[in-house]
């Protein structure tokens, strides 16, 4: 596995590169893709900005799957810190003052960290599929759950890492969408 340093949305990103060889587009055809079809409600529209999936016109499977591929190489395992500042107490040069400290920090981080790290992965996401001409479909966050996944403070084990990507990748040269195209 070889790492790139890709500068993406004005930062360098580490991406890792697998150097397995992407799926023959004949092999498509085997994965179970949710049904892709809703009818639009104003609640599912609001969250289009988190729940979305990419299509291109002509492409294939294996193609859609290396783009994909890519692009969360690029998204993967991103680094968000708060920023901190002096501890409020008047214990703050003591051990328990840095015990407290470290104690805060981890909170903090995982509940504004954790949501930070899913927002840049979806700007990333989108930021680099775009750049390949894909189009974006927002969905029902039912139906993105099916085939698609976050990173906030939880690991994805690589192989369902992989088997949601090659969904993905089934969606994105799949037939047209009718419905969901976010424009901006």
């Amino acid at each position: 596995m070889k790492r790139l340093f890709v500068p993406l949305c004005g930062l360098a990103v580490a991406a890792a590169v697998s150097g397995a060889a992407p799926l023959r587009a004949q092999e498509a055809p085997a994965l179970a893709l949710p049904d892709l079809n809703f009818t639009p409600s104003p609640q599912a529209a609001e969250d289009f900005d988190k729940y979305f999936y990419f299509h291109r016109a002509e492409t294939d499977f294996a193609t859609a799957y290396a783009d994909l591929q890519e692009c969360d190489g690029y998204a993967r395992g991103l680094s968000f810190r708060t920023v901190g500042g002096p501890v409020p107490y008047p214990y703050a040069g003591t051990l328990a003052g840095a015990l407290g400290g470290a104690i805060g920090s981890a909170l903090a981080d995982a509940v504004w960290g954790s949501a930070e790290r899913r927002r840049l992965r979806r700007v990333n996401m989108r930021t680099c599929m775009g750049f390949k001409g894909y189009r974006i479909y927002g969905l029902p966050k039912s139906i993105w759950e099916q085939f698609n996944f976050e990173e906030g403070n939880a690991h994805i084990e690589e192989g369902r890492r992989q088997q949601l990507l090659q969904l993905q990748a089934r969606a994105a040269s799949g037939p047209a969408p009718q419905v969901g195209e976010i424009t901006q």
